[in-house]
C-alpha cells in the first residue's frame, strides 16, 4: 500500500482529548460545516467507529437533509473500526492499515482538509490519528478538573509538577509526525465553557495554561461557551451556521450571533492552506 506520506496530502485538523464532555464532538461538527461553507472540500473520520459519536452526528444531518428535503453542506466520512484481534503486532498492523485505507480513500475524493474525531481514550488509533495532525485541537473545559488532563498540580498552590501522560503521548506524536515527513504538529488547547465573571479559578487556570503552554509547547484559544443553542442543534446533525438554511423556528438572537462569532474564531486560529486553485470557481 502507499504511504500517506507519498501521495498529495490534505491538510489534518485532529480532534483529541482523553476525557469526556469536554465539547470535542460539538467542535468536530461545527469545523467540518464551517470549512465545507468556506469553500473547502473536507473528509472526515471517525477513529472510535464503537462509539460513533462523529458518525452518528453526521447520519443525524444526512437524516435531515433527506426528511426536510433541503440542502446542506456533508463532507465525505469514513469511520475507522478497531481490530478485534488477539496479537498486539497485528492489531496494529491491522489498524494502521484501516487508517491509511480510509485516510487514501478521502483523498482521492478531493479532500482538501480531513477532520480526525479521536476517542476520548489512549488506543492505538487514536495515537496514530494524532501523529498525522497539522493542527491539534485539545478542547477542555475552563476548570483544574481538565487541566489535569494537560499536566499535574499541586493542589495548595497551584504550581505545575509535571506534564500528564496525554502531554507526553503528545510529545510522541509530534516526534513521530517529524519523522515522518519532516512535519509539525500545531497544538491548540481550546478553553470551552468560560464563564462571564472573571472569577479567581478562571484566572488561576489561564495563568497555569500561559506557563504550561510555554514549557510542553502549545497555543490556547477561546472556545465555545455554555449555551442551549449547540445542545438543540447537536440531536440534527445541525450547527450554527445552518439556522437560516434549516428553518427550525430558532430565531438568530445576540447570544447566538455571539456563539457564531466563537466557531468563527476558532476556524480563523487554525493555519489552514490556501483552497486548491483547481477547485476554486
Amino acid at each position: 500500500m502507499t504511504s500517506i506520506s507519498e501521495q498529495t496530502r490534505p491538510y489534518v485538523i485532529v480532534l483529541g482529548n482523553e476525557k469526556g464532555g469536554s465539547g470535542k464532538s460539538t467542535t468536530s461538527i461545527h469545523i467540518i460545516v464551517a470549512l465545507l461553507r468556506d469553500g473547502y472540500r473536507v473528509g472526515a473520520m471517525d477513529l472510535d467507529a464503537r462509539q460513533g459519536t462523529l458518525a452518528g452526528t453526521l447520519a443525524a444531518r444526512r437524516n435531515f437533509v433527506q426528511v426536510k428535503g433541503i440542502t446542506l453542506p456533508l463532507p465525505e466520512f469514513r469511520p475507522v473500526h478497531r481490530s478485534t484481534l488477539d496479537n498486539r503486532l497485528e492489531v496494529e498492523a491491522e489498524e494502521q492499515e484501516r487508517f491509511e485505507a480510509a485516510f487514501g480513500e478521502l483523498r482521492r475524493a478531493g479532500a482538501e482538509v480531513i477532520v480526525i474525531d479521536c476517542p476520548g481514550a489512549d488506543t492505538h488509533l487514536s495515537r496514530l490519528g494524532h501523529s498525522h495532525a497539522d493542527t491539534l485541537i485539545t478542547p477542555i473545559n475552563d476548570s483544574f478538573v481538565d487541566f489535569s488532563m494537560l499536566a499535574k498540580v499541586d493542589p495548595d498552590n497551584h504550581d505545575i509538577v509535571n506534564p500528564s501522560i496525554y502531554s507526553e503521548m503528545v510529545w510522541e506524536a509530534r516526534k513521530q509526525r517529524f519523522m515522518r515527513d519532516r512535519g509539525k504538529i500545531d497544538w491548540i488547547v481550546m478553553r470551552n465553557r468560560l464563564a462571564a465573571s472573571e472569577a479567581r479559578n478562571k484566572r488561576d487556570v489561564g495563568e497555569r495554561l500561559d506557563a504550561l503552554a510555554k514549557r510542553i509547547g502549545f497555543r490556547t484559544q477561546k472556545g465555545f461557551g455554555e449555551r442551549v443553542i449547540f445542545r438543540e442543534l447537536y440531536l440534527h446533525g445541525l450547527t450554527l451556521m445552518d439556522v437560516k438554511e434549516a428553518n427550525i423556528g430558532i430565531a438568530m438572537g445576540l447570544s447566538h450571533v455571539a456563539a457564531r462569532n466563537e466557531v468563527r474564531a476558532l476556524v480563523s486560529a487554525i493555519k489552514l492552506p490556501p483552497r486548491r486553485m483547481s477547485m476554486v470557481a
